[in-house]
C-alpha cells in the first residue's frame, strides 16, 4: 500500500539556501524548499514533486537594546530551517535590522492596501498549517467554539498565501463550512467572527473570487455585523458613561478603572472585526452594481458613524472608503445630509501622514457641492488648509481653498487668516518660472474681494505684481491685477504709475490673452486725476481702438474690451470729441447690428453711448449725424433689464436736449404703455356665458376685479389722471417743458441721470461687494 512523504529540505537551507531581511518589516526572510515523494510498497520513489516555500521569522522584540548575538542563536535554536553552521550570517542580518534608519522605513511605507492587512493579535499559532491537513481543519469547525477558532485560523494561515488560494477554491466544503459557522456563530464570538471574515478577505483581494463570496452571501453579513457592531459600541460608551459618573457620586475610582479597561480590551478587538470587515467590502464595491447593493444599505451612514474612532488604521480605511463612494452623486448627497464634513475637520490636520492625505482628497470631492463648502467654512476648515500651505499637502489644500474662494460669500473670510501673505509668498518665490495653475488661479479668486486686494497691494506688493506679470507676459497674473484694479478705494491710485506700461501693451503684437487683461485694467481705472487724452495721443491707441472695432477683426473677447475701454475714455470730455472726430460712433453702429443677439455687447455698446451724449460734440453727431436714437428706441423694451435701465437713461437725456426726438420718444413709451394696457384688459375679459355682475345701484363691473380702477396701468404726473383714460404723448411734451420738472432738469418718474452710473460689469468677473449698474453674466 503506497504512503504519502513529506520532507523539508534542510540541506538546501545549508548549502545556497536565501536568507535575507524582510524589505519593510522587522523580520528574517527564508526561502526553502519542500519535496514530496510518493513510495511503493518496497519502499520505492514512485513520484516526487518538489514545491518553493517561504518563512518569515518576526522580530517585535528587536530593538536599539537588543543582544544580537542571544537573539540570533534564538532564531538559530526555534528555526530548523535555519543550520547552526550560518548563526554569523544570521548575526549581521540582526545587526542591519536593529541599526536600519526610521526614515528609511518611512520611506517604504506606502500607503496601506487592503492584501497589506496586518496580522492581528489572536493569528498566532503552535503549528505550521499544511494544505494537505485541509480536512482535518474543517472538521475542527463542527465543535466547540474554541476549537472551531482554532480550525478557522489554522485556514486563514492557509489563505493568507495567495498559492493556496486555487486550492481551497476547490475545497467546497471547507468554504461551506466556513461561511455556516460566520452566519450561525459571529456574534458569540468576535475573534471567530474576524478571523472567518479575513479568510474570505483574502479571497476578495482578486477580482476573480468575488463570485465566490457573492455566492455565500459574505457581503450582506459583513453589512449586518458592522451595523451590530457600532450599536454595541453605543451601547459600551453610554455603559461607561454611568459608571464614571456612580463613581464620581461614590467617590469611588475602582469600577470606573475596571470597566475603562475591559472597555479597551472589547474596543482592540472590535475594531480588528470592523477593519477586515470594511476592507472586504472596499474590494468588493469594485463592481459598481455592489456598490450601489451597499449604498442601499445605508454604507455611507455606517461609515461616517465610524468616524469617530480613534484608531488611525481604521480611520484610514473608512476614509479611504468614504473616497471611494464619494465620486457617485447619489453618495454624496448622503453624505451631505450628515455631519460628514464636521468629522473630518476634526483629522484636519493630523500627525499620520496617509490619514492626512485621504481625509484631504476626500474633502477636495466633496468640495465640489456648494452646500458642502459652506459646511467646511463653518466648521472652521480655512485656518486648518492654510497651515497646510507650507506642507506636504499643499496642492490639495490649494485645491480646496480654491473651491472655497469661488463663493462670493467665502472670499471676505481669507482676510482674517494667514491665507493672502502665504499665497503672495508663494507668487514671488516662483521666480520666473510659470506659476501653478491651482495657485494663480486661487489668487485671481481672492483679488476679486476689495479687502484681498488691499492685502495684495500692501507694501510693494502691487509694484512686484506688476513687475512681474509686465516682464513674463502672463495673462493670469494680469487677470489678477485686474481683479485687484476694479475695487474703489485710496489703493486704485497706485495703478497710475503703470498706465504707461499698461498702455504701451496694447499697441504691440502681444498675445492675445494678454492684451485682453491690460486693456480690462485700464478700462477699470475711472481715477479723476488720470489724464486720458494724453494717454490716447502718446500710445496712438484711437486707430487701434477704432480698427478693433470693426466685426471679426479679432477675437470677440479683445473687441468686448476695446468697447469698455471707449466707454471708459469717454468720461473725459476732450477724449469723447477725439472719438467721435476718429468716426468711431458709425463703427459702434455697425458693431450693434452685428452683435445684436450679445446682451453683453450691447449693454456696453449702448453705455458708451450714454456717456458720449453727456458730452456736446458727441452728443451733436450722436443725434444730428446717425441713426442711435433709433437703435435706442428699439432696444428700449429689450427683454434684458439692464439694457432697458441704460436705454431709457440715455434717451431721456437725447429728449432733453433734441425736441423732434423727444417727441418720438415719448410717443413710443405712451405706445408701449398703451399695449400693455390693452394686453391686461384683453387676458381679463370676463367669462362669454356671465359677462357682467351688478352692484347695488345697477352699474356693471368686471368680474375678476375693476380694471378701469387700477392706477398703476396709467402714465402719472403727480397724481393728475383724466377721468377717461385719454392721455395724448403731447400732454406728456407739455408737462416736460412746463415748470413740472425734477431736480435735474428731468421730469418726475424718469430717475436722476445727473450721475453718471458704474460701468456695467464685464464678462471676466465683477465687483462683489459693490452694486453694479448691470448684473447679468457674460454666459448665455
Amino acid at each position: 500500500m503506497s504512503c504519502l512523504n513529506i520532507q523539508i529540505m534542510d540541506y538546501l537551507i545549508k548549502n545556497g539556501g536565501s536568507l535575507d531581511v524582510h524589505p519593510t518589516e522587522k523580520a528574517l526572510v527564508v526561502q526553502y524548499e519542500v519535496e514530496a515523494t510518493i513510495l511503493g510498497e518496497t519502499g520505492d520513489t514512485m513520484l516526487g514533486e518538489r514545491k518553493e516555500c517561504q518563512k518569515i521569522i518576526r522580530l517585535k522584540s528587536l530593538n536599539s537594546n537588543t543582544d544580537i548575538a542571544s537573539l540570533a542563536r534564538k532564531v538559530v535554536e526555534e528555526c530548523r530551517l535555519i543550520s547552526p553552521s550560518r548563526l554569523p550570517e544570521v548575526e549581521q542580518l540582526l545587526f542591519y535590522l536593529q541599526n536600519r534608519k526610521k526614515s528609511a522605513e518611512k520611506k517604504e511605507k506606502k500607503q496601506i492596501k487592503p492584501r497589506d492587512l496586518t496580522p492581528f493579535e489572536g493569528m498566532e499559532l503552535d503549528e505550521e498549517a499544511n494544505i494537505n491537513s485541509i480536512d482535518d481543519y474543517v472538521e475542527l469547525l463542527y465543535e466547540d467554539i474554541p476549537e472551531k477558532i482554532r480550525g478557522a485560523t489554522l485556514i486563514l494561515h492557509l489563505a493568507r498565501n495567495p498559492d493556496n488560494l486555487e486550492e481551497l477554491l476547490q475545497n467546497e466544503t471547507a468554504l461551506g463550512a466556513l461561511a455556516r459557522v460566520l452566519r450561525e456563530d459571529w456574534k458569540q464570538s468576535v475573534d471567530l467572527a474576524t478571523t472567518i471574515i479575513y479568510v474570505f478577505f483574502c479571497f476578495s483581494s482578486f477580482s476573480q473570487f468575488h463570485g465566490l463570496i457573492t455566492h455565500y452571501k459574505i457581503g450582506a453579513l459583513c453589512m449586518s455585523i458592522i451595523e451590530h457592531e457600532l450599536k454595541r459600541y453605543d451601547l459600551w460608551q453610554d455603559e461607561l458613561q454611568k459608571k464614571k459618573k456612580a463613581d464620581i457620586l461614590s467617590n469611588l475610582k475602582k469600577e470606573y478603572e475596571k470597566a475603562l479597561k475591559k472597555y479597551h480590551g472589547l474596543l482592540t478587538k472590535q475594531e480588528q472585526l470592523l477593519r477586515v470587515a470594511l476592507y472586504l467590502l472596499l474590494n468588493l464595491s469594485e463592481d459598481t452594481r455592489t456598490e450601489l447593493k451597499m449604498r442601499n444599505k445605508n454604507i455611507v451612514h455606517l461609515l461616517v458613524k465610524t468616524l469617530d474612532r480613534d484608531s488611525e488604521e481604521l480611520l484610514v480605511l473608512v476614509v479611504s472608503f468614504l473616497k471611494k463612494l464619494s465620486i457617485f452623486l447619489e453618495n454624496k448627497n448622503d453624505m451631505a445630509e450628515i455631519d460628514t464634513v464636521e468629522k473630518l475637520a476634526k483629522l484636519v490636520p493630523c500627525e499620520h501622514e496617509d490619514l492626512l492625505n485621504v481625509t484631504l482628497r476626500l474633502l477636495l470631492n466633496l468640495s465640489f457641492d456648494t452646500g458642502l463648502r459652506s459646511k467646511m467654512v463653518h466648521a472652521d476648515l480655512l485656518p486648518k488648509l492654510t497651515s497646510l500651505l507650507d506642507e506636504a499637502q499643499r496642492q490639495i489644500a490649494m485645491c480646496i481653498l480654491y473651491h472655497i474662494s469661488i463663493d462670493d460669500r467665502f472670499k471676505s473670510m481669507f482676510a482674517y487668516t494667514d491665507c493672502i501673505p502665504q499665497v503672495m509668498k508663494m507668487l514671488f518665490d516662483c521666480g520666473e518660472q510659470r506659476f501653478d495653475a491651482e495657485l494663480i488661479s486661487f489668487c485671481i479668486n481672492l483679488a476679486a474681494n476689495k479687502r484681498n486686494a488691499q492685502i495684495m497691494c500692501e507694501g510693494n506688493g502691487l509694484k512686484m505684481l506688476m513687475k512681474r506679470a509686465l516682464k513674463l507676459k502672463d495673462p493670469l497674473m494680469m487677470k489678477m491685477i485686474r481683479n485687484i484694479s476694479q475695487h474703489d478705494g485710496p489703493f486704485k491710485n497706485l495703478f497710475i504709475d503703470y498706465v504707461g506700461d499698461l498702455a504701451a501693451q496694447i499697441g504691440l503684437k502681444e498675445e492675445e490673452e494678454f492684451v485682453i487683461e491690460c486693456l480690462g485694467t485700464l478700462s477699470n481705472l475711472t481715477i479723476p486725476d488720470l489724464d486720458w487724452e494724453l494717454v490716447l495721443k502718446e500710445y496712438n491707441l484711437v486707430p487701434y481702438l477704432k480698427d478693433h472695432l470693426k466685426p471679426g477683426s479679432a477675437d470677440d473677447d479683445l473687441i468686448l474690451e476695446v468697447v469698455i475701454m471707449i466707454g471708459t475714455v469717454s468720461m473725459d470730455d476732450s477724449c469723447a470729441v477725439m472719438l467721435a472726430k476718429s468716426g468711431i460712433i458709425p463703427a459702434l453702429i455697425e458693431l450693434l447690428n452685428a452683435q445684436q443677439e450679445d446682451d453683453e455687447f450691447v449693454c456696453q455698446i449702448v453705455y458708451v453711448f450714454y456717456q458720449m451724449v453727456f458730452h456736446q460734440a458727441t452728443r451733436d453727431v450722436i443725434i444730428k449725424e446717425t441713426q442711435a436714437p433709433a437703435y435706442l428706441i428699439d432696444l428700449m423694451h429689450d427683454k434684458n433689464a439692464e439694457i432697458r435701465k441704460v436705454c431709457d437713461n440715455t434717451l431721456d437725456i437725447i429728449a432733453e436736449y433734441d425736441v423732434e426726438w423727444g417727441k418720438k420718444i415719448q410717443s413710443e413709451k405712451f405706445r408701449w404703455h398703451n399695449s400693455q394696457w390693452l394686453e391686461m384688459v384683453e387676458n381679463q375679459q370676463m367669462d362669454e356665458a356671465e359677462p357682467f355682475m351688478y352692484g347695488d345701484d345697477g352699474e356693471p363691473f368686471l368680474q375678476n376685479g375693476d380694471i378701469l380702477e387700477r392706477p398703476d396701468l396709467f402714465y402719472s404726473a403727480d397724481g393728475i389722471i383724466p377721468a377717461d383714460g385719454a392721455i395724448s404723448p403731447e400732454f406728456f411734451t407739455d408737462f416736460q417743458n412746463g415748470d413740472l420738472l425734477g431736480p435735474q432738469g428731468f421730469p418726475n418718474g424718469y430717475g436722476q441721470t445727473g450721475v453718471t452710473p458704474a460701468r456695467p460689469a464685464t464678462a471676466y468677473g465683477f465687483r462683489p461687494d459693490e452694486q453694479f449698474y448691470y448684473g447679468y453674466t457674460a454666459s448665455r
